[in-house]
């Protein structure tokens, strides 16, 4: 794998989609050939199932199921993988990636209660492995980052309205919160925690993307004009 692989994880409303932008912004005028994705989703097969995943089941309906949940999500990410992220990595490319692994075991093992032992050894199955070499951890009280997220436009709910996920109760998105910040005490030089409760992402901004040069100058990567959003 020649390419470098960025993350960017948090709870709901924490401001990784915007992030990821500003970053991938900043990393194109470095001169850096670099990838914008996405989880779930990142291609056509993917966006399909994060439909599924997000939007609210009709009334009357069966609720998703947890174990059912998860098999989605690492069938988008399979397809995900194999079309975009690894061709990506291995033609020397940067990919940032608005959620990766981490999500699954933050909302998916701490959240919904599925062992992460397990977890964990199917997504190794699923990913041959594959880590990031750097995760921006954005953490914010939930409490704010929902009332942020009814405030955006929605894809998959009315505008004030929120998504399936968004949907669950405080408790479940406090268990989130607490895994993302396990993970994070588990592999510190992979994963640095900003704080989004009371620092805005304007603010922040500089201190992370002066760490995301040190990274790819660790890993010296030849820059040129080129590059691609997914």
């Amino acid at each position: 794998m020649n390419g470098v692989f960025i993350t960017f994880e948090g709870c709901e409303g924490a401001g990784k989609s915007v992030l990821s932008e500003k970053v991938y912004q900043a990393l194109l005028k470095e001169g850096y050939s670099v990838v914008l994705t996405h989880e779930p989703g990142g291609t056509k097969i993917s966006d399909k199932i994060r439909e599924i995943l997000l939007s609210k089941e009709p009334k009357n309906s069966f609720a998703l199921v947890p174990m059912a949940e998860l098999m989605l999500y690492f069938a988008s990410r399979a397809q995900h993988l194999q079309e975009v992220i690894l061709p990506a990595l291995e033609s020397g490319k940067v990919v940032l990636c608005d959620r990766f692994s981490d999500t699954t075991i933050a909302y998916q093992g701490y959240g919904r209660g599925i062992d992460i032992q397990v977890l964990t050894f199917v997504n190794d199955f699923i990913t041959g492995g594959l880590s990031p070499h750097y995760t921006v951890l954005l953490d914010t009280d939930p409490k704010i980052g929902l009332e942020r997220s009814k405030r955006l436009s929605k894809t998959f709910a009315p505008e004030g309205e929120l998504d399936r996920i968004e949907s669950e109760g405080l408790v479940f998105h406090n268990a989130v919160r607490h895994g993302y910040l396990e993970i994070a005490k588990s592999h510190p030089k992979r994963v640095t925690v900003y704080d989004t409760s009371t620092a805005t992402l304007v603010e922040i901004l500089p201190q992370i993307i002066q760490q995301l040069l040190k990274v790819l100058q660790k890993h010296a990567l030849s820059r040129n004009p080129r590059s691609r959003k997914n």
